[in-house]
């Protein structure tokens, strides 16, 4: 790994104060989201991914009253109950962050004042063949956070062609998507592809010495999109907007950082028509006599990326992108059935 990330914002300092040496992982995009969280004395905050910790020590170095940490993983799940044990303003949920509305009243939160989201993967996980998120070393084809449900593997042995090549092109964007699944289904009527070195060198064969010399690894697509449908990472971040608009208090902040394009257009899409309240006007669907107020309006319209100097120092980050949102003071109520469309247009 690289080095630490340095922060140039003296408040997110001291930076050996921020890392955990447990952890390889280095927060994405560190001071812009905790800018756009605007953390302040007798704050209630969310850290919906805990992961390596890198936004939850940031956040915590600041007079906030609270921070909640949520994750699925039960390695990053130990790693904040370690940081907790010394640390009393922080209180570690295990679960999902499409749960987010659920785990907060169990813990008898009713309202919080932000929310971050990190939809990627952490160093820790990618860096751990065992897990099966990786193609960079061999080991199983599993790829669940939690541990619970099919594996990616199940998913190769399961479905059929035509829903694999759809996986790959909707989760990954893989331009080969059919050749890739045509293939799969071929090589598992000899055996099974249980091995992330299966799945890479299939894809590799598949997509030729082109394909090779490209920027990044041919497999990655693919391994990203089994990921997603392994843990109904689209799923579940339908779930968390739909929550945060329920939970957050007025002025409350919602910053999602994402990775790839289909969850960003997720995000964009959801914030934009309010959870299906608010549909795009044409002559052939005027607007309504009465639109609802939104509950969610953007802190600022586009989305923030890494600077060169983060991109140097965590060439990981640089599908990274950030977008953050305001809670209004419109009052929550219940998605229309135009929420169903969100994925869809995704």
């Amino acid at each position: 790994m690289l080095g630490r990330a340095v922060s140039r914002d003296s408040r997110v300092s001291p930076v050996d104060n921020l890392f955990s040496t447990d952890t390889r992982h280095l927060p994405v995009l560190l001071e812009e989201v905790v800018t756009a969280l605007a953390p302040r004395a007798g704050a209630t905050l969310v850290d919906a991914t805990f992961g390596g910790g890198g936004y939850a020590r940031a956040l915590l170095a600041r007079p906030i009253a609270r921070l909640v940490a949520i994750d699925r993983d039960p390695a990053a799940v130990a790693r904040a109950r370690a940081l907790a044990a010394s640390e009393p303003r922080l209180l570690v949920l295990e679960g999902r962050f499409g749960d987010l509305e659920r785990l907060l009243a169990e813990a008898g939160i009713a309202r919080v004042d932000g929310i971050v989201a990190d939809l990627g993967l952490s160093s820790d996980q990618l860096e751990d063949p065992s897990r099966g998120f990786s193609f960079q070393a061999d080991g199983p084809l599993d790829m669940r956070m939690d541990g619970v449900g099919p594996t990616a593997a199940d998913l190769l042995a399961r479905l059929d062609e035509r829903a694999l090549a759809d996986l790959f092109a909707r989760l990954g964007d893989e331009p080969d998507a059919r050749r890739i699944a045509r293939a799969i289904v071929k090589r598992r009527a000899r055996a099974p592809l249980v091995r992330t070195g299966e799945l890479r060198a299939l894809v590799a064969a598949v997509k030729g010495p082109r394909a090779a010399r490209a920027h990044h690894d041919p497999a990655t697509r693919v391994f990203q999109a089994l990921r997603m449908a392994v843990n109904d990472e689209q799923g579940e971040l339908e779930r968390l907007l739909a929550a945060s608009v329920r939970v957050l208090a007025p002025g409350g902040r919602l910053a999602i950082v994402s990775f790839h394009s289909g969850e960003d257009r997720l995000v964009k899409h959801w914030v934009e028509s309010d959870g299906g309240r608010r549909v795009a006007r044409s002559r052939h669907r005027p607007a309504p006599a009465r639109e609802p107020a939104p509950r969610l309006v953007w802190q600022e319209r586009g989305i923030v990326r890494p600077s060169a100097e983060e991109l140097a120092r965590n060439p990981r980050a640089r599908s990274a992108r950030l977008r953050v949102a305001i809670r209004t003071e419109a009052p929550a109520e219940e998605e229309s059935e135009g929420a169903g469309r969100l994925r869809r247009a995704a």
